[in-house]
């Protein structure tokens, strides 16, 4: 049996997503009833396998979700620190894949270059999973679509609009809501567009699902009745030395209650966290009754475990 990998939200077919997706509000359900009735949250489908978790950048959500997530599923998540290994600098990548392949079961990987995650998942003889690179975080779009699933049931024919830089998140979304059947559309600065090839990759998935696939720099073309309006901090990891820059470059692309007003009376608020208030967001739109941010951060948990399930039982 081939080891299936989970790099980019392309990974997963429509299906898969649907069922991993399915498989993560169970999941939700079944933690919160053991949660009401004071029982053990720990079950045995992981069956005391060990996974590693391999983080180049500073994490809170991902970091936690995933300990927690392997931890409750009866697994034991092993923290790798990256100055202990020192990815491809004390070894090559491919060596600490062939080493970590004989010790664990599965590889969770937060990185830089997309090119580093897949060396590693090349070498691997084990499931490796993106817990976020340069190019895409699939693991918050799994998040993201169960919070919409929670929110309105049935997302398919939904519309998220995107506001802001043409990022990792950005990328995912665009995939894994093309796939589900959701209209997606992402507004950005000039300058800060989604990769193209990715943006072709969605259009052909949403070719096969229904969706409709929209990149503009029209803000407020793009929020006219959108059931969901998702942001993300202006400067990501590795670019502060262009925060002057895009602080500049991304006035006009905040969420504020004005922007909100355009789209649907029952549309929520996402983002991926952490936020600037004040920047990306208005403070009164992040802490208003629309926002679903700390639903989604949850989510992560569960959708994690869906999927690690997905992947090594």
């Amino acid at each position: 049996m081939s080891v299936r990998h989970f790099l980019r939200s392309a990974d997963l077919s429509p299906i898969e997503q649907a069922t991993v997706l399915d498989h993560a509000a169970k999941l939700k359900r079944d933690r919160d009833a053991a949660l009401a009735a004071g029982r053990s949250l720990i079950t045995d489908e992981l069956d005391g396998r060990t996974v590693a978790i391999v983080f180049e950048k500073p994490s809170l959500r991902t970091r936690v979700s995933f300990e927690v997530g392997i931890h409750e599923l009866g697994g034991h998540p092993m923290k790798v620190d990256d100055d202990e290994i020192g990815l491809g600098k004390r070894e090559t990548i491919a060596d600490t894949a062939r080493v970590l392949s004989r010790y664990v079961q599965g590889i969770v990987l937060r990185t830089f270059g997309q090119e580093r995650i897949d060396e590693l998942a090349e070498h691997a003889t084990v499931p490796v999973v993106n817990a976020l690179t340069d190019l895409e975080h699939p693991c918050q779009a799994l998040a993201d679509l169960q919070t919409m699933g929670q929110a309105f049931g049935d997302v398919r024919g939904r519309t998220l609009t995107y506001i802001g830089d043409g990022n990792n998140v950005a990328h995912s979304l665009l995939v894994a809501c093309a796939q589900a059947g959701v209209h997606v559309r992402v507004a950005h600065p000039e300058g800060y567009a989604p990769d193209a090839g990715i943006v072709a990759a969605a259009r052909e998935a949403a070719g096969a699902s229904g969706a409709e696939v929209v990149v503009t720099t029209d803000v407020r073309a793009a929020a006219e009745g959108a059931d969901a309006l998702y942001t993300d901090v202006w400067t990501s990891m590795g670019q502060e030395a262009e925060n002057e820059e895009r602080l500049a470059r991304f006035q006009g692309f905040q969420v504020t209650t004005g922007l909100l007003e355009l789209a649907t009376d029952d549309a929520i608020v996402l983002h991926c966290l952490p936020a600037h208030r004040g920047e990306e967001i208005a403070a009164d739109v992040l802490d208003g009754p629309a926002a679903r941010v700390f639903d989604q951060a949850e989510n992560r948990l569960h959708a994690q475990k869906a999927l690690l399930l997905h992947l090594l039982t």
